[in-house]
Order: structure tokens, then sequence, then C-alpha cells
């Protein structure tokens, strides 16, 4: 393969241990949602209901990586990935969320996991990326304190299964989304719309991974267990006091109500008497409650952006988000920031000193299509996204912050979640109509950087 320059010059400045991978979640990509004993999830249920999705669109089809995961696997040995972090569906493996194992689902991660390691491609699980069982949450979801019992329950029939083969793991992914924007702001499944419901899913989402964590760890000796934050960089839009202090603000209600908690720390008190103060916080909740959120192995990061917050009297919390001109966006409208990467890990860094950080989502949507004659899908504004986040890692790497992978978000096109089809994240295009996997330019170089890192070692 002929390799750049500057992308040798990149893998150089990474360790022979570094590892880069691709990511993705089972709703998003699976389909197969009424085969061999799955039951239905609240996307299954929400994504259903018209109005909440993007032109009706479903996953009941996505990716159908249920049929092609063999041809996704050598893909990604084509393409030299060193791990695939994927999600395991919960009401695949437990269609009511509780009681008998749907053999036929786990099967189907079993074989998945098989096959990942026979092309020499280290196996990462998700156990939660948002698609809880309907039955569960007809019994009260993430709001019903024994969810904690629930998913410990689930961890383990996983781990038993999978645990002889697969060491790394995920517990929950981004709990600020499906507690906030799907219970608080109702843009996503299940679709409710109060915040002191979120903080009530917030709350034992915490506590569940705790739970689950030690379930694992019981089941596999040596297990290494994280969650995945989304934690995005956080500035004042101009450098005044009261937009300082909002940023503040905005960070601890949306960020740290979720990172102080997993390591070790009580929710942050600003954020508690701003939900106090608008009357958000549930009675029963133990503000000042330390160590319930169990411990980590490593931080999982899913950074994307950038945030500039300003004080705002009128508005829900006193602030504001301002959309600053001239910026380069993305076609989900998040501004390209590079060096927030830097920022958030140095934050991480200094305030909490995780042993590890893998980077477990980065990523961007843009608008790629095929090429007319139906080759080639030329995206260089995802190459040069993924280009400058790995530049500034390597540089965070180099400042002494333990950083040992990356995850491209995501492998393949898929189901956005609310957005639908419309929102393209994959270094790999899918062509809905007919399955159609194609690597993008992006890809090609992500290639050309894993080979470029492997050469140097």
């Amino acid at each position: 393969m002929n390799r750049s320059a500057a992308t040798e010059a990149l893998a150089r400045r990474l360790s022979p241990g570094f590892v880069f991978g691709v990511a993705s979640s089972a709703y998003q990509i699976e389909g197969a949602a009424d085969e061999d004993g799955r039951g239905p999830s609240i996307w299954d249920t929400f994504s259903h209901e018209p109005g909440r999705t993007a032109n009706g669109e479903t996953g009941d089809v996505a990716c159908d990586h249920y049929h092609r995961w063999a041809d996704d696997v050598e893909l990604m040995r084509e393409l030299g990935i060193g791990s695939y972090r994927f999600s395991v569906s919960w009401s695949r493996v437990l269609p009511v969320g509780t009681g008998t194992v749907n053999q036929p689902g786990l099967d189907f991660y079993d074989r998945l996991v098989d096959g990942l390691l026979a092309k020499g491609i280290a196996p990462m699980v998700t156990l939660y990326h948002w698609d809880l069982p309907q039955a569960l949450f007809d019994r009260g979801g993430w709001t019903n304190p024994s969810v904690v019992d629930w998913f410990g329950e689930y961890a383990e029939r996983v781990a038993e299964r999978l645990g002889d083969r697969v060491t790394r793991w995920l517990t929950l992914n981004e709990p600020q989304v499906f507690s906030f924007t799907g219970h608080a702001n109702g843009r996503h499944a299940p679709g409710l719309d109060d915040w002191a419901t979120g903080l009530r899913v917030a709350d034992n989402a915490i506590r569940a991974h705790a739970v689950g964590a030690d379930r694992i760890r019981i089941m596999v000796p040596g297990a290494q267990v994280g969650v995945a934050l989304n934690l995005n960089c956080v500035d004042p839009a101009t450098d005044t006091e009261a937009n300082r202090e909002a940023a503040t603000k905005h960070l601890a209600i949306n960020q740290r109500w979720f990172s102080d908690p997993f390591f070790g720390r009580a929710y942050p008190e600003i954020a508690v008497r701003a939900h106090r103060e608008a009357g958000h916080l549930p009675a029963e909740l133990d503000v000042t409650a330390e160590g319930f959120g169990g411990q980590l192995d490593f931080l999982g990061l899913n950074y994307y952006t950038h945030e500039q917050i300003a004080a705002d009297s009128a508005a829900p919390f006193g602030y504001t988000h301002v959309r600053a001109p001239g910026v380069e966006r993305t076609t989900m409208g998040w501004e390209v920031y590079p060096p927030g990467l830097g920022q958030v890990l140095g934050w991480l860094d200094r305030d909490y000193k995780p042993a590890e950080i893998m980077i477990t989502e980065v990523g961007a949507a843009f608008p790629d299509p095929p090429s007319p004659e139906g080759g080639a899908v030329g995206d260089p504004a995802r190459t040069r996204f993924l280009a400058d986040h790995v530049e500034v890692m390597a540089g965070a790497i180099e400042d002494g912050i333990p950083v040992t992978a990356l995850y491209a978000w995501s492998l393949l096109d898929n189901f956005e979640w609310a957005e639908g089809y419309r929102q393209r994240f994959g270094i790999v295009h899918v062509d809905y109509a007919n399955q159609r996997r194609t690597v993008k330019g992006s890809g090609r170089w992500y290639q050309e950087l894993i080979s470029a890192q492997r050469a140097s070692s």
C-alpha cells in the first residue's frame, strides 16, 4: 500500500500497542427485527410511531448486519481493523428483558465473536446502546429501581456466554442521551418529556452500571469494564463572568452529572441546585451519595463537537447555546472542532485521573453519495475530520494522557435514530436499496493509517 508521508509521520507518533477500531450498535445495523425470537425494543415502538423519525424510517432492516455479519467482518479484516465495538440487543437475548434466554439470539453474538477472532479482530461488547426491551418499559423501564437487577441479570447472561473470549466490556453507551434525550426532552425513545423522570433514569442507569460491572467481573476474571460517556467540549461563548458561569453550569448539568458519580463522587452541587430551583429534583434522589457508580477499569470517551454557552436569564437553567458563525459544521449541525478533543482529554486527566481512556466514538456525518458510476465514494471532509482528530489525540498522548485506543464511528452508514437514514457517519457507504457496501475515501485513509502504524512498529 502506498502511504503518504503525513500519514506515516502521524502513525509513528503512536505506540505499537495502540488500537484502531470501528464501532456500531445493534438497532442501528442489525435489522432482522422480528426474527429468531427477538422481542421488540423501545426503539421498535418509537420508530413506528408517526412523526417520531425522519420520513417514518425504522431499524426493521437497517444494514441487514444480522444476515451479512460475516461479510462485514471480512471487510473489517481488509481494512486492518484491530478491534470491533458492537452492542448486544437486550431483547434479542432476553425477549422480555428477564427470564429465559433466547438461544438463537445469543448464538448470533457467539458466532460474531468467533468470526472476529478468526480474522484477528478483538471484540469489545457494549451491553446497552439504548434499545431497552419494550416489555421492561411496560414495567416502568429505567424509572423502575428494579431495572438495576434486570440489567445485572442481563449482564451476567451475556458475560457467561461470551466472557471466555471477550475481555473488554462497556456497560452503557451515553447514559446522558438515553436519560435526558429519551426521557427529559422526548426526542429519542421512549419519547418522554419530563426532567424529574430523566433524573430518575440517570440515577438508576449509574447504579445499574455498578451492578452489571460486578456481575461481569464475577463471570469473567480479569475482565476490563468501562462506560462510554459523550463529552463535548464546552466553552463560554465570550469570555465574560456570566458566560463562564453559564458554561460551568451546563457542563455540570449535562456531563458532570454522569462523570462525577462514575469516578466515585456525589452529583455536582451546581447542577443539584439548578435542578432543585427548577423543580426537577425527585425527592427520593440521594444527591449526596458517593461511590454508588461503582468502578471503572477504563473510561470510554465519545467526542463529537464544541458547545458554546451564553448566559440568558429567559432560557431554561439561565443559559443558551450560541451558534457561532463562520465555522465548519457537519450535516447534524455540529461544529467541527478538533482542538476540543484535546481540551476534553485534558479535563478528564486533570479532574479524574482515569487509568486508561479509550476513544470509543469519534466521527462525523457529511453528504457523500456514491459516484454516478457506482464506484468510489469520496468523502474528503470526513477524511480530514478523522485525520485532524487523530492528530490532536496523538498530541494528548505525547503529553502523558493515557489514551490507548480510538474507534471510528461508524463502520457502516446506518439508522441514525430520530434522523433515520439521512445522516451518514460510516467510513463504509451502504446503498440501502441493495445493501451494497463501498469503502469510502475515509475508510481507505483509515486503512492506510493502520497499515503505517503497524509498519512503524
